[in-house]
């Protein structure tokens, strides 16, 4: 079909093409210069801000890329394998470049810190930071490139292991501040230990006598007090030892008679001197005679009698409770038979094993903790003794410790947990023991920061139960959580708070 237009109409036509390869002209340089990811494009030393233009767009290599005026950088940590550590990746036009074009440095700003400066320099096909990404990666990132004689910025932030709380919630959940600092802590050895008798109040009794049991009336168990009578038993060596006893002190009292008479005839001169000098040797003889016959029956126990020579009295030798009885009534027993044991339990003996290693740090006189792993009771008391061998097989040396036991608590063969002061040392950062918890596979502390408490991975040294020496991971004057600082713990798990690289 043909047309026919006039002048004024193909004018406008014409004005209409025009017009529009203009706007294809603009639209296709537009999209040149559109960056690589999300991040948008800038003017050269503005940063991209994450905030403002949303997440990044994942890279190659798994990173957060940045892109602008066709220039892209990918930042990622790497951490397989190695410690945590900045590797960034750099391109043209989508293009993989040259990482030595580029001259990369890389600003970390974490809560509580001075912010820290990271060079990078390249390896193979990618530019690595100067030093280890501490945990929690937690913080903002700002990274500044040159590349051509031109500069580009970029930011973005990531939290992790991070919970706000404003000061209100802290004192409802009843959570206490302290501020790590120095303090002096106990140095302390951690042993593992058994309460035993005394030995020292500890007594085997035996008869010394042997005979016939004729009644036993303490029982194992029993509490005894010193000279009270255990047994009684029928001897008939007994018998011959205070028949000769009572002939003893018959024969004294025949020669001091005789004594007194040549005495008194020798004075009136009645008889010889010889008379009166045999009677005296004779009475000397005698007493020598009694006394023997005594210190025999007082070795034995057995002085008195009550009339019947061949009653034989066992008692206590001290105040004690009867932990093994071994005699019955009617049975025979000889004179070394061990008949009772008798333990004094108002002290008792904690017993340890020391390593060899450990040797050097115990001393006698040394303060130490005892607590019964079985139930709730703890005593103190100070190491009397240390072996001076080790055992062949146990390659240990035993220690002891002394413990008062006025209310019996501790009973022997139970087993205790034993804390040996080995010292006192000054630490220049230390913090409350309550305040240490479990994140992941971290042992942290949560520092507060304003509103926000975040974990802080430690490095922990000495202990005293009490307080905690921190080598690395808070400062002196940092503030923490320490009495309750477990319903952060739960808070962040609530959160869901990411590892995000």
């Amino acid at each position: 079909m043909k047309l026919n237009l006039n002048k004024k109409q193909t004018l406008s036509i014409a004005g209409v093409l025009v017009t529009g390869v203009v706007l294809a002209w603009l639209i296709l340089g537009t999209d040149k210069h559109q960056p690589i990811g999300e991040g948008g494009a800038t003017d050269h030393a503005e940063a991209v801000d994450l905030e403002a233009s949303g997440t990044p767009q994942k890279g190659p290599h798994g990173g957060k890329l940045f892109t602008q005026d066709g220039y892209g950088t990918e930042i990622t940590i790497f951490e397989q394998g190695v410690e945590p550590e900045f590797r960034v990746y750099t391109y043209k036009d989508g293009k993989p470049l040259d990482p030595a074009a580029s001259k990369v440095s890389i600003t970390l700003d974490r809560l509580g810190r001075t912010p820290q400066l990271f060079t990078l320099t390249q390896v193979k096909d990618y530019l690595k930071g100067n030093a280890v990404v501490e945990e929690p990666h937690s913080f903002k990132v700002t990274i500044a490139t040159q590349h051509n004689n031109k500069a580009y910025r970029f930011t973005y932030e990531q939290i992790e292991a991070r919970v706000t709380m404003t000061d209100q919630q802290v004192e409802q959940n009843g959570i206490e501040l302290l501020v790590a600092g120095p303090t002096r802590i106990k140095s302390t050895l951690q042993m593992i230990g058994e309460i035993r008798f005394n030995e020292d109040r500890l007594v085997h009794v035996v008869p010394r006598l042997a005979g016939v049991v004729e009644s036993a009336t303490a029982n194992a168990g029993d509490r005894v007090r010193k000279g009270q009578v255990l047994a009684v038993i029928s001897s008939a060596a007994l018998a011959d030892q205070r028949s000769e006893l009572l002939a003893a002190q018959k024969r004294l009292a025949l020669a001091r008679t005789t004594f007194e008479r040549e005495k008194m005839l020798w004075e009136e001169k009645i008889s010889a001197e010889q008379d009166y000098l045999q009677a005296r040797n004779a009475t000397q003889e005698a007493e020598i005679a009694l006394h023997s016959a005594q210190q025999k029956l007082a070795s034995l126990g057995g002085l008195t009698s009550g009339g019947n020579l061949t009653r034989y009295e066992i008692r206590a030798p001290i105040d004690g409770v009867v932990i093994e009885k071994n005699i019955s009534s009617g049975a025979a027993i000889k004179d070394d038979a061990n008949i009772f044991v008798i333990a004094d339990l108002s002290t008792v003996w904690a017993e340890v094993s020391i390593y060899a290693k450990d040797l050097n740090t115990v001393k006698i006189g040394q303060q130490a903790t005892v607590k019964a792993s079985a139930f709730e009771s703890q005593s103190s008391g100070t190491v009397f003794y240390v072996g001076a061998l080790v055992g062949e097989q146990t390659r240990t040396a035993k220690a002891r410790i002394v413990l008062p036991n006025p209310q019996g608590v501790w009973r022997p063969g139970l087993p205790v947990n034993i804390e040996l002061t080995a010292g006192e040392v000054e630490v220049p950062v230390a913090i409350s023991t309550e305040a240490i918890q479990t994140v992941r596979d971290w042992t942290v502390a949560f520092g507060r920061y304003g509103a926000d408490f975040e974990a802080r991975p430690l490095e922990l040294g000495r202990s005293d139960g009490k307080f905690t020496e921190v080598i690395k991971g808070l400062n002196a004057g940092e503030q923490y959580a320490a009495k309750n600082s477990f319903l952060i713990k739960a808070d962040l798990g609530k959160s869901g708070a990411s590892h995000d690289h």
